[in-house]
């Protein structure tokens, strides 16, 4: 029997538009599913284009009317505070939904995914108050200066791998910035942020500020993009929606930040730490059940250490535990869904027919429960022009690709469409900033593998999208720079 929820209830869910519950104006509802159980979970109001129109209404009455952005950055930056503090105190609540929701273990829930969420309104809620403009030199008898103005309305879509982080991301330098914003969680995994939502409003947050409305993509996505009372777009999720994405709003010229898909390498040197080099390794594609866009899910490895290394990310991976995601001692969750485990699996499949070895797993693990379980899957003696090295999986996956020299590792790293993030795993210290600077990715990690920090930087180049996330440089994806001249003659 799964475990019980200890701290959330799923009670059914409706829209919040304008600080109020609603229900969708079309009656329409879905059930989300828990990964780990293949079982639905409550019910949630299901909103459409009319939805999405009636949110934008009131973020744009908000924005055009209201006190958010008329309000001091410090007393911003006190409510921010005071939203991230109502996270922290109700972590146990919000890891349990984001847990059946996603189908994450909750020891990533409540010691990862919660704590940095919190954290991250934090960090934007200090920024709040020291967003500033410039003086700039004189010309003549003139006075020059710059404004650094919230941009507006925010749409933001957020997938359901990461739903309540990634939509932080957004939420704390939009909401920092003076900007107010209609959120789209996924239909699939609603429930954590708009708990998040309520907290909002407790916290004090105006009506109008944030609105949460979960729904399709094809309907309310689309809405959203589209609608020409949004000024910006911010969106993770594949590069083919992301494309899609930058046509649907080329109508109304929408500012646009996308973090999109990745086939990041983790590059490892036989002069590395094989032990660390391998946890690592584990780490980077097996965390979140590898349904995460930076997961390490290339290892290049040079050549002479490939079967060690490999033997040793064996080892490791054989010992991640798969079964109850509210079980403190699971370690590697469901796939999210069905279609998703499927998609997967037929990955693995042109991996051995393309002639990849497979190294470990490939199976389903009908052990683990009625779930979407997936064992852990390694391949190695892996090409790089091999679909499995190429494509995105986002599942739990490596791909072990060897290499013989340097050169060739930068090569077969940046020979791919994706340039989201990288590892490098090395003593040598010259060799570390060389292939750092080399590797065309948004992030590089040098001995370590999928670490963050609110003020850090993350997003990517090529098809990876553009635009940062986190930071101080987040904020400027939120901000319109004016410049004011005042004749003194």
């Amino acid at each position: 029997m799964p475990l019980a929820l200890a701290h959330a209830n799923l009670n059914p869910r409706k829209l919040l538009i304008d600080g109020s519950w609603v229900d969708a104006r079309s009656g329409k509802t879905f059930r989300p599913t828990n990964p780990a159980t293949a079982e639905p979970l409550c019910e949630v109001a299901q909103a459409d284009a009319e939805d999405i129109g009636l949110a934008v209404a009131a973020a744009r009455r908000a924005f055009d009317e209201g006190p958010w952005p008329r309000m001091s950055g410090a007393e911003r930056g006190r409510i921010l505070f005071r939203l991230s503090e109502l996270m922290y105190a109700r972590a146990k609540e919000i890891a349990e939904l984001e847990t059946i929701d996603a189908g994450k273990p909750i020891s990533e829930s409540l010691n990862v995914d919660v704590p940095m969420a919190a954290e991250v309104i934090q960090y934007y809620a200090g920024w709040a108050s020291k967003v500033t403009g410039e003086t700039l030199p004189p010309r003549g008898e003139s006075f020059i200066y710059t404004l650094r103005e919230p941009t507006g309305v925010v749409g933001a879509i957020v997938p359901w791998n990461f739903p309540l982080l990634l939509a932080m991301w957004k939420v704390g330098p939009a909401l920092a910035t003076g900007c107010t914003m209609v959120l789209k969680p996924s239909e699939t995994t609603p429930l954590s942020v708009l708990k998040v939502g309520e907290l909002a409003l407790e916290a004090g947050v105006p009506a109008g500020v944030l609105n949460v409305v979960p729904g399709p993509g094809r309907t309310a996505g689309n809405a959203l993009v589209e609608h020409p009372g949004v000024d910006k777009i911010a969106f993770t999720g594949s590069t083919a929606v992301g494309q899609d994405i930058m046509r649907r709003a080329a109508g109304t010229v929408k500012r646009l930040s996308l973090e999109l898909g990745g086939k990041s390498p983790n590059v490892v040197f036989a002069d590395a730490d094989l032990d660390a080099a391998a946890r690592g390794a584990v780490a980077g594609i097996f965390y979140n059940k590898g349904e995460v866009c930076a997961a390490g899910s290339r290892v290049l490895v040079e050549r002479k250490a490939q079967e060690e290394l490999v033997e040793k990310m064996k080892a490791r991976a054989a010992k991640l535990t798969q079964g109850d995601t509210l079980d403190p001692k699971t370690r590697l969750g469901p796939q999210i869904s069905e279609a998703q485990l499927e998609s997967v699996l037929s990955y693995v499949k042109r991996g051995k027919e393309e002639g990849a070895k497979l190294a470990l797993g490939g199976e389903r693990n009908q052990a683990a429960g009625k779930g979407y379980f997936l064992q852990p899957t390694i391949f190695m003696d892996a090409k790089n022009e091999m679909t499995i090295a190429q494509e995105e999986i986002f599942g739990p996956v490596a791909t072990v690709i060897p290499f013989d020299d340097l050169d060739d590792a930068l090569r077969k790293a940046n020979g791919v469409r994706y340039g989201l993030a990288a590892g490098v795993w090395t003593r040598d210290v010259k060799k570390a900033h060389r292939v750092a600077h080399a590797i065309r990715a948004g992030t590089v990690w040098v001995n370590s593998y999928n670490v963050y920090d609110p003020g850090a930087p993350f997003g990517g180049y090529k098809q990876s999208g553009f635009g940062r996330e986190l930071g101080k440089i987040a904020l400027d994806g939120y901000t319109e720079s004016k410049t004011v001249w005042i004749d003194l003659g």
